[in-house]
């Protein structure tokens, strides 16, 4: 018997209607009804981490809300005449208004020191939420006694209203619970309140029939008492209805916004803001045509090293490899098109338009090469072997678009530069170079602002395996 069935039975065979499977099915289809829970059914850990830290953040600005909703009452209450008598009634021989402002400021501080030092929780704010309403209820209770009035008097007070305040206050953190639980709590104080007032005196209820009295007396009129609590528990209940599905496309959103943080890792940034800023899908064959330069970066003998190195070392050493590399490239202006094993292809100017993708291309290509020797002579003060990086560009005219199908896409860069910049980096074994570039892309990047800081050797007419015709080539040793 599976585990769900020993919870839905009983050791009498009859059902438990308490069963937390049960009780989880119908909370489930209860948001299901709402519109909401299919996107919280089951969360990843980061992404209910991601909400968690927005919550935090929430209950920081409800505190920070509520201090200056009770410092603008205070100041209101302080400037304004009153029109309490000069002389308080025996019942009550102090002044409530600021002894309820004053608790209630110092829980506000509380509160706001609490969440900022960690998290608040939930029970916590289930209580604050019962001390708020309380505070005001006692308020509005003390009013009978104030102004000397039979206690019916209070129902008449607008400072119910303030409910509301607390009610919205809830929705901020877009969790129904504590939108529902505060209108709960304000329907039940109102009712309490109600009781009381119809209980205090058995010889006269003060409840009234006529409409006309309730307003010009202190008689008491139950459906309009009722329509309160009503209204409170309808208000609450539609927004929460609502916080349901704002929460729902809240958890949504952060989950995308976290799995495309998460996929932007796989993509040049610059071809991962063009995924998500794109007004339509993008399809298998949408591809524009554009003037850009294709590097390919290559660890010259490390495949003879795989061979012959453990994994962890292989691993490490490309990847600190790729640490020196990508860096520059992202510098100057590339965009990672994708890792061959221990070979690096970047294009400058496809994903983003530039009007300096030679020139861009070249400085990159430099640079590159520096680090290289750099990291060569640390690795030999270290007696470590370290293979040589070899490098090549080539400008064209390019297709930039999308490959594959409706299953699987891939972003990719297709033309003669991109094919010449892979064998001219191959070339470089034969050529005895580091670095080799075609002369027409060395002289459009001089077009474009490139001053070298190194000197290149002319390397005219070169045959270049699996190229037709010889290619005028400028070296770098």
């Amino acid at each position: 018997m599976t585990s769900a069935a020993r919870c839905a039975i009983s050791d009498s065979g009859k059902p438990r209607v308490s069963c937390p499977v049960m009780l989880q099915t119908k909370e489930k289809r209860v948001l299901k009804l709402l519109g909401g829970g299919d996107a919280q059914a089951k969360l990843p850990d980061r992404v209910r981490q991601a909400i968690e830290r927005q919550e935090d953040r929430t209950e920081q600005l409800i505190g920070w809300i509520q201090l200056v909703v009770v410092l603008l009452f205070g100041s209101l209450y302080t400037i304004s005449p009153k029109t309490a008598p000069m002389t308080l009634s025996e019942d009550l021989p102090v002044q409530p208004v600021p002894w309820i402002l004053g608790i209630y400021f110092g829980l506000t501080l509380i509160r706001i020191i609490w969440t900022h030092q960690s998290r608040l929780p939930d029970g916590v704010v289930a209580l604050s939420i019962v001390l708020d309403v309380a505070l005001l209820m006692i308020l509005i209770w003390t009013f009978h006694l104030q102004y000397g009035q039979p206690a019916s008097f209070y129902l008449k007070a607008p400072t119910l209203l303030y409910i509301f305040i607390f009610i919205a206050l809830r929705a901020l953190r877009f969790d129904a619970r504590f939108v529902v639980l505060t209108g709960v709590v304000g329907a039940l104080g109102w009712g309490a309140m109600l009781y009381y007032v119809i209980t205090i005196d058995p010889t006269n209820t003060m409840i009234t029939r006529s409409y006309v009295d309730y307003l010009t007396s202190n008689a008491v009129l139950l459906g309009a008492e009722f329509d309160k609590i009503i209204s409170i528990l309808v208000v609450s209940i539609i927004l929460g209805v609502a916080l349901v599905r704002g929460r729902d496309l809240l958890v949504r959103s952060v989950s995308e916004n976290l799995a495309a943080q998460e996929l932007s890792r796989f993509f040049a940034p610059q071809v991962a803001d063009r995924i998500k800023g794109a007004d339509q899908e993008i399809t298998a064959g949408s591809a524009e045509i554009c003037e850009a330069a294709i590097l390919n970066l290559d660890l010259r003998g490390f495949t003879r090293l795989a061979e012959s190195a453990p994994p962890e070392t292989v691993l490490a050493l490309l990847g600190a490899y790729q640490a020196r590399c990508v860096p520059i490239i992202q510098k100057h202006g590339g965009s990672i098109d994708k890792f061959l094993g221990d070979g690096i292809m970047a294009t400058f100017g496809a994903a983003e338009s530039s009007a300096t993708y030679a020139a861009d291309g070249l400085r990159a290509l430099e640079e590159i090469l520096d680090a290289a020797e750099a990291w060569k002579a640390a690795r030999a003060a270290k007696g470590q072997t370290c293979p040589e990086i070899n490098g090549a560009l080539a400008t064209g005219r390019i297709l930039f678009g999308t490959v594959g199908d409706e299953t699987r896409l891939e972003i990719t860069v297709i033309g003669d530069a991109v094919n010449l910049s892979a064998k001219l980096e191959k070339h470089n074994k034969a050529t005895g170079t580091r670095g080799l570039v075609t002369a027409a892309s060395f002289k459009l990047g001089e077009s474009q602002g490139f001053q070298s800081s190194k000197r290149f050797q002319e390397l005219p007419q070169q045959s270049v395996s699996g190229v037709r015709a010889p290619v005028d080539l400028l070296g770098l040793r």
